[in-house]
């Protein structure tokens, strides 16, 4: 299946132009809004400075009737915009029309020396009206009136599309350089990324070095992820080198022996003769299946050690201690040992049961590999200086002083005629260090045998 790639500067920019065509319409909107306020403002002067030009010309007759000389200037004040048209009525006391459009909707006027104003409809188009009283005096009283002033809407409807076609345009030419804009700096930022592409391109699948490559900090969280990762490849590399370095070489010697043997067996002349070579032919499989299974078990540690720690349990290592040495009581018995165990109550650490269980077996296989016949080998467990300590001590031949560093290192034994495969007391040390405890050779009581103390931090 193929996995879809994107364009990381195509998806930047569509959401700089996505999220900036969404606040430009609401921007758009607003000024509609302010423009529309800002026309009528402006307009809504000029047609009150209409209304109070006429209401000035308003007089009483001798009659005591209302009459009215219109000032034509103050209507062309209003004619601004050709298509405009206006209108205007002036009304006496309640119910007198004096002259003007009679058709033409009236406002109750403002309060006081106040113009109000008000959208209507004369002859099926929307109108603006602007209404003012006044009262005229005769000397004795005075008679109030009204003038109402209108004009058409459509200068008002054009200034406030000018304005909003004006900032239209202008929030157009802005995010398109925004757009440039991102596209350039994206291109800019994008480069590390490239060189650090190429330079991983140019490396030869041996190189498993760190990367050097200098990246934004937004990155460097990626480029330690893949440098973490080649640390671990490379210690995989080499726990796997040195896992198939050391299985040919370990298990060289119990091959031939196998061979040697079941060519004897070929050419044996009696059955007991061949009997014997299959019984040492058999011995020499155990002996590879032990030195495969610990150098398996080195492996592992090499390659999951950090992993393993990091999977830690809390575990009693009483009673695990106690489970694997009675496991190991009927192999003691074959081999003519006395083996026991001592310990009480529960002591906890924190470590993998599985590797713990490991570094215990082969402990105690040691013991019963080199102590010998007849001697006594105890497990023992019990806390001491703000530790929990495991140790296995037999009455054996142990190992001399001078070699309890040496014995430590992969594949070195107490002599050159000792069994075994020199792995057991290295397993040991690893798993100790991994889950932060220590290991130390000592000699057993009365100066006779070894004794193998591993200290845990208790949990």
């Amino acid at each position: 299946m193929k996995t879809a790639v994107y364009s990381l500067r195509r998806r930047l920019l569509g959401w700089l132009l996505i999220s900036t065509a969404v606040i430009g319409v609401i921007a758009l909107m607003d000024t509609y809004r302010e423009a529309v306020k800002t026309a009528n403002v402006v307009s809504d002067r000029v047609l009150a400075g209409s209304a109070l030009a006429i209401a000035e010309r308003v007089v009483v007759a001798e009659d005591g009737s209302l009459q009215v000389d219109i000032p034509y200037v103050a209507l062309e004040m209003l004619t601004s915009a050709a298509q405009d048209r206006v209108f205007y009525r002036v009304d006496g006391p309640p119910g007198q029309f004096i002259t003007g459009y009679k058709t033409l909707p009236s406002l109750a006027g403002g309060v006081g020396q106040a113009t109000a104003f008000a959208d209507e409809v004369f002859r099926g188009e929307p109108i603006r009206v602007a209404a003012l009283r006044r009262s005229a005096s005769t000397g004795v009283n005075s008679v109030p009136f009204v003038v109402t002033v209108a004009e058409t809407t459509i200068a008002r409807r054009q200034l406030a599309q000018t304005i909003l076609l004006r900032s239209a345009l202008r929030l157009s030419l802005m995010i398109v350089g925004a757009a440039m804009i991102v596209w350039v700096a994206v291109s800019f930022s994008l480069r590390p990324l490239y060189r650090l592409g190429d330079a991983i391109a140019e490396r030869s699948p041996d190189d498993l070095h760190p990367i050097r490559e200098r990246v934004p900090t937004e990155v460097q969280g990626l480029v330690d992820t893949v440098n973490s990762f080649m640390v671990r490849l490379q210690s995989a590399l080499d726990a796997l080198r040195h896992f198939t370095g050391n299985a040919s070489h370990q298990l060289r010697t119990p091959l031939a022996i196998i061979r040697t043997q079941l060519a004897l067996a070929q050419r044996a002349a009696t059955i007991e003769e061949t009997r014997a070579a299959a019984l040492k032919a058999d011995e020499a499989v155990a002996n590879a299946e032990r030195i495969l299974a610990q150098l398996l078990l080195m492996a592992k540690i090499d390659v999951a050690g950090k992993e393993e720690a990091r999977g830690s349990e809390r575990i009693e290592l009483v009673g695990l201690a106690r489970a694997i040495t009675a496991d190991h009581v009927p192999a003691a018995g074959e081999a003519g040992i006395d083996l026991g165990f001592a310990g009480e109550g529960e002591d906890f650490i924190r470590a993998e049961p599985l590797l713990v269980g490991e570094l215990l077996k082969n402990l105690i296989g040691n013991a019963l590999l080199y102590a010998g016949r007849g001697s006594e080998v105890t497990v023992r467990v019990e806390r001491r200086d703000e530790a929990v300590a495991l140790e296995v001590e037999d009455n054996g031949p142990g190992i001399k002083p001078e070699q309890h560093r040496s014995v430590l290192q992969r594949f070195r034994r107490g002599g050159d005629e000792a069994p075994g495969t020199g792995l057991g007391l290295p397993i040991v040390e690893e798993i100790a260090t991994l889950y932060g405890g220590t290991m130390r050779l000592e000699e057993g009581d009365g100066g006779r045998g070894l004794k193998v103390v591993v200290a845990f931090p208790p949990a």
